[in-house]
């Protein structure tokens, strides 16, 4: 188990973008990418976000939320939304990373902030912002048995690809689907981790992932900008 630990650990670090893209002008937003060792493996816990939400009512997400005033960094903004929502313990996190970020429908930049987690942890979800807790084993992001992969039209005209994925969870007897920003990361991850080629097509020089995903980050971000200018 501390290996499959210290071989991650080491692996993500090499991707810590630390506060690179802080300074940017949108709005800041974060997610927790909570990682636990179960039976030797790496798993990755999910949520469902509540059907009394306004937005995005029922889809999976990771953890997480807009930052407020009070929050130091995307860390403090990913840790505090992780206790509210489904009752993470600031503490009980070791944080490992901030990976490059994405830009959600409403156009914020949301940073994924990657930490380690007991495999004990119970969680306690908020009923007001979460219905259901699963943990997905990150393998399956790299070698899923239900993918599909859709061509993508940001708001922005910026073409990409989304993922969607659909994990049957046998604990819950219940089956999952995780596409957009949500499988967004959780793709990225495991290709980081795991350093290997997934059975489907990314839209990634895998050989140079470190600099590819930035150029994919920075040409999303140059889009949004292109259609800020012609709006005017």
């Amino acid at each position: 188990r501390k290996r499959v630990k210290e071989k991650a650990r080491l692996r993500l670090r090499e991707f810590d973008v630390g506060d690179k893209f802080s300074h940017l002008p949108l709005p800041k937003a974060s997610v927790l990418l909570p990682l636990m060792v179960r039976e030797g493996k790496l798993h990755l816990l999910l949520t469902v976000r509540s059907m009394q939400l306004r937005r995005s009512p029922g889809e999976v997400c990771f953890p997480g939320g807009k930052s407020e005033a009070t929050d130091k960094d995307e860390i403090d903004t990913a840790l505090r939304e992780a206790k509210e929502e489904v009752g993470l313990q600031p503490e009980k996190v070791e944080v490992i990373c901030r990976l490059v970020p994405g830009i959600d429908k409403m156009n914020h930049l949301v940073t994924p902030v990657v930490g380690f987690i007991e495999d004990t942890f119970q969680a306690t979800p908020n009923p007001d912002e979460v219905s259901d807790v699963f943990v997905v084993p990150l393998e399956y992001f790299v070698k899923p048995s239900n993918h599909k992969t859709l061509p993508y039209k940001t708001s922005s005209g910026y073409l990409s690809w989304m993922h969607c994925f659909t994990y049957d969870d046998h604990e819950h007897k219940m089956s999952f689907k995780i596409w957009g920003l949500t499988a967004h990361f959780a793709v990225f991850l495991a290709l980081v981790v795991f350093g290997k080629r997934p059975t489907y097509e990314v839209d990634y020089d895998l050989d140079n992932l470190i600099s590819s995903s930035e150029n994919n980050f920075m040409n999303l971000y140059a889009s949004l900008f292109e259609r800020k200018k012609s709006n005017l």
